[in-house]
């Protein structure tokens, strides 16, 4: 996929997105040693000379992916055929999980990086849980899952913080059971310990996760939100997703999900609700006074039947929206933004909640801070050479103009036609989206084979 380092080069773009609410032609951007030098507005392509790549389209920041489980790409057209909810889903989805080994995870997650990449991501947050064999016992190396997932990130093309998700229960008050006894590290202390031998370098971080108020227990949230906070990493947990969760958690506790994590701590400004489809207006109010992320998955969320969540509110509240594709029912930057407003769209019966400037800051800087990497996600001076450009002259972008809606309103992964990450050009031509769809196909047979 890598189709070249080039550290130091030049590229022309036709359009570029520098922030605002509009796109700045004619930007030539200097990259030394994978980083952005120096940004040229205004300038015609003939000016710039035949050393610096000419590119045509869009070209804004690479994307963040916020929320990730890679296997999940395994149920892609398996499961959208079947009657249920979330939790019957839920069996298909653990049946996957249960076949996992550290070489199958690797193959599967590079194809799954691979396919993110071409889609225009060059960040993925890993939502990683499937951290043992499957009788629970710990590999000879306890994070042989999880470095499977950081290696096929780096052959991928593709930053990643590696979410490692405490998951200690079944349920509220029900110890873990079948493929679950592969999540769980027993108890949060436990937890801590082996995600502390997890060592950061210039493309992962490592960031912490609480699968969720039905997997963690009040009394082990305090170690998880402790460790996150000593090393000042990225938290992240799903919050209020399925109404039963809510219930379930009431019933237990007397109050929701977002009350208890924040009684615990585990609510502030280094932290992603995920999801947050079934919010209070008290628990919005909370998550929005911490200056907490809200990541919402909408592919997901409408594949699996979970609702759509209150995003603007959230945002007015305070909370910072990012944007992530969970499941991989679809792999496509552009569908998940324009969701977030036509969700609102469905629900309010008005048009206009959010502005394509809005969604893409979402995508891209806010996403990135969501994960740790403050730096990246905007096309500015000392920032990693992200750079992704979009075909304007497609089927679907020809006769839109050249404006920020063309990509966020008509736009799809499809359309991405250049993917420069961290200096590295990546190869999206379609003979390399092909051998990716071949790399897909072998890895996701086996897992669906009959033992």
């Amino acid at each position: 996929m890598v189709e070249g380092t080039r550290p130091d080069a030049s590229y022309w773009c036709e359009y570029a997105w520098l922030g605002g609410d509009r796109a700045t032609p004619g930007v030539r951007v200097d990259v030394a040693a994978g980083t952005i030098a120096a940004i040229t507005t205004q300038t015609e392509r003939d000016q710039v000379g035949s050393a610096a790549v000419h590119v045509a389209g869009l070209t804004i920041p690479g994307l963040a992916n916020c929320h990730s489980h890679a296997f999940h790409r395994a149920l892609r057209g398996r499961t959208q055929g079947e009657r249920g909810t979330f939790w019957t889903w839920r069996n298909q989805m653990y049946a996957v999980a249960e076949r996992l080994d550290p070489d199958t995870y690797f193959t599967l997650a590079r194809a799954v990086y691979r396919e993110m990449v071409c889609a225009g991501f060059t960040v993925v947050g890993e939502f990683h849980y499937v951290h043992h064999q499957p009788d629970g016992a710990p590999y000879q190396d306890p994070n042989a899952m999880g470095r499977s997932l950081t290696a096929a990130a780096e052959e991928a093309g593709i930053r990643i913080t590696l979410l490692d998700t405490c998951y200690l229960a079944a349920g509220i008050d029900s110890a873990p059971e079948g493929v679950q006894v592969r999540f769980s590290d027993g108890d949060a202390t436990s937890w801590a310990g082996r995600i502390s031998a997890l060592v950061p370098n210039a493309n992962t971080r490592i960031g912490a996760a609480i699968h969720s108020v039905r997997a963690v227990p009040p009394d082990q949230l305090g170690a998880v939100t402790e460790w996150a906070a000593s090393t000042q990493a990225p938290l992240h947990v799903h919050v209020s997703e399925q109404r039963a969760e809510n219930q379930a958690c009431m019933a237990a506790y007397g109050r929701s999900p977002v009350q208890l994590l924040d009684e615990a701590g585990a609510i502030g400004s280094r932290t992603s609700v995920v999801h947050a489809t079934h919010l209070s207006q008290d628990d919005v109010d909370v998550v929005g006074k911490r200056s907490a992320y809200a990541c919402f998955c909408p592919t997901t969320e409408r594949d699996l039947g979970d609702g759509a969540g209150p995003s603007r509110a959230l945002h007015q509240a305070g909370a910072r929206l990012t944007v992530g594709s969970d499941s991989h029912a679809v792999i496509d930057p552009f569908e998940e933004m324009r969701a977030v407003e036509m969700d609102e769209r469905l629900h309010s019966e008005e048009r206009g909640h959010w502005s394509a400037a809005e969604l893409l800051t979402a995508a891209s800087g806010t996403g990135h801070e969501s994960l740790g990497w403050p730096d990246a996600g905007r096309i500015e001076v000392g920032a990693p050479a992200d750079l992704v450009t979009v075909d304007l002259r497609s089927v679907r972008t020809a006769g839109t103009g050249d404006g920020l809606e063309s990509l966020v309103f008509a736009a799809t992964a499809a359309d991405v036609v250049h993917v420069v990450s961290g200096g590295h050009v990546v190869d999206v031509a379609p003979e390399a989206r092909m051998r990716v769809a071949r790399d897909l196909a072998s890895a996701i047979a086996p897992l669906w084979k009959a033992p």
